[in-house]
């Protein structure tokens, strides 16, 4: 047994072109950049196939994942067996239910002071900051790009988080004091 779950990526992503030249258009183009042709209405091309990653999964939650299946959980939907036939608002529901009944606390930025509630992108982004504080080497950073999809190496990096003092230690370290 391998101890790994397939995640199909959600997000499609949509490629506009000119309908006269073909040219790659952004969402806010008026005129053709190659061709310079009013653009009135873009040519929308979704890409062929949705990205999937294959993600390590504990023991533990294998095991109840497998409960889940034995117990009937899963669904079909057009022909493929969904371990969740949920939608992306259901799922927020969930998380935000779960979380008031084990009376986690609402979030605070700390930088802004906004409350937010628990919600699945909060717990990934929580995920994603612990482990760059495990690991925040070179490997760690790649490893985690891998885990969340993420396609560009930059977004992934964003999790690596300075804190004031953090900031403060590696300054002091450019700078050593005398000791004479």
């Amino acid at each position: 047994m391998q101890s790994t779950i397939t995640i199909q990526h959600l997000k499609v992503r949509t490629n506009l072109s000119c309908p006269n030249c073909g040219a790659r258009l952004g969402k806010s183009h008026t005129f053709c950049p190659k061709c310079g042709n009013k653009i009135e209405q873009a040519i929308a091309r979704k890409g062929k196939h949705r990205r999937q990653r294959v993600l390590p999964i504990d023991k533990d939650t294998l095991d109840l994942l497998q409960e889940y299946v034995k117990r009937g959980g899963s669904v079909i939907k057009n022909g493929k067996r969904l371990l969740f036939g949920i939608n992306r608002h259901r799922a927020w529901q969930i998380v935000k239910e779960c979380a008031e009944r084990v009376g986690l606390p609402k979030l605070v930025n700390p930088e802004t002071g906004k409350v937010h509630n628990v919600s699945p992108h909060k717990l990934r982004d929580s995920f994603s900051v612990l482990a760059v504080k495990q690991d925040d080497s070179g490997d760690g950073l790649r490893l985690l790009q891998k885990h969340l999809g993420h396609q560009s190496f930059n977004t992934t990096a964003k999790y690596r988080k300075v804190a004031g003092e953090e900031h403060r230690e590696w300054y002091d370290k450019l700078w050593p004091k005398d000791k004479s």
